[in-house]
């Protein structure tokens, strides 16, 4: 009988992702899969050190204690044979993650396998299968920054912040600022409040946290889970936000609408174990205190025609 997986929030995590593998991508580009294959046997007992999406992966993989039931799933995807993956293997051991499942293509892209695995987030430092998954539009996809230098997690939570239009919402909204201006956007969204924003690509990912918070004992409002907005979006336009989410059944427990304020010390204060965004220029700044993730415009969104790079509302 087929695993059922409905339930469970399941992420698929590249090895590079998940470790500091920098090195050794290093090594592989510049000698080739010989030398990388060398290198990795003569270290495969040397564990490797956490990577940007480790404390996030580590932190989830803990709310299944306070849970009845396994309630979040990790898969270990890489690139690496499994020859090579032996490190990656012992370090799974050596840091106590209790990961199970995981995925050795042997060099061949990993977006083909998100269905097989039931991932519903997927995080990875290649950009094409990133940008794969994406189009496919078969679940939530970020590309991972450099991890910043010093994160340290506030306390056991797990924090995760999302950026609003084009990540958790379409990006309709954000087209529509681009286009017609601040004033046009602002009078839309206040005479549209009432009628729900669309589904963006990180929508059922919210959807699903929601629900697996709803799992963990206790009230809502005090669960291991913490879920925030980060946006500059602003009055009057933050109203049709909160409504969009209380018509999906999400409960949100922090919303932040900065009107053009910079996100990084909010995130910082916030404490977030990984920050989704769709703009590079918010995430070069927030990725030096926080982890965080890009989320790549789809093929066939109408802002990878745009200048996104002096875009406010998101």
């Amino acid at each position: 009988m087929p695993l059922d997986l409905s339930d469970v929030l399941v992420i698929g995590v590249s090895s590079r992702a998940l470790f500091n593998l920098e090195v050794e991508n290093e090594i592989f580009n510049q000698q080739g899969i010989s030398g990388y294959r060398k290198y990795q046997q003569d270290h495969e007992n040397e564990a490797l050190e956490p990577g940007t999406a480790f404390h996030l992966v580590q932190s989830l993989l803990h709310l299944n204690s306070n849970a009845k039931k396994r309630i979040v799933e990790v898969v270990v995807m890489s690139r690496n044979s499994p020859e090579t993956g032996v490190r990656i293997m012992n370090s799974l051991r050596d840091h106590h993650l209790d990961i199970t499942r995981i995925a050795l293509s042997g060099g061949e892209p990993l977006a083909a396998y998100i269905d097989a695995f039931d991932i519903d987030l997927f995080l990875s430092k290649d950009e094409k299968d990133v940008q794969t998954v994406i189009d496919s539009k078969t679940c939530a996809a970020a590309y991972i920054y450099e991890p910043p230098t010093e994160f340290k997690p506030l306390d056991n939570r797990v924090k995760i912040a999302f950026d609003a239009d084009a990540v958790i919402f379409s990006d309709e909204s954000e087209n529509r600022y681009k286009k017609e201006g601040i004033e046009a956007f602002h009078k839309h969204e206040q005479e549209n409040e009432d009628v729900p924003l669309q589904e963006g690509p990180f929508a059922k990912l919210l959807i699903k946290l929601s629900k697996i918070q709803e799992q963990i004992p206790g009230t809502i409002e005090l669960s291991p889970l913490r879920i925030a907005i980060v946006t500059a979006r602003n009055a009057p336009s933050h109203m049709r936000v909160i409504k969009t989410l209380r018509k999906w059944g999400v409960y949100v427990d922090e919303a932040y609408f900065l009107g053009g304020l910079s996100k990084d010390k909010v995130l910082k204060a916030f404490g977030a174990h990984i920050f989704f965004d769709d703009q590079d220029v918010h995430l070069k700044d927030s990725s030096k205190f926080v982890p965080s993730g890009r989320v790549p415009y789809a093929f066939d969104s109408p802002l990878n025609n745009l200048d996104t790079t002096t875009l406010k509302v998101e």
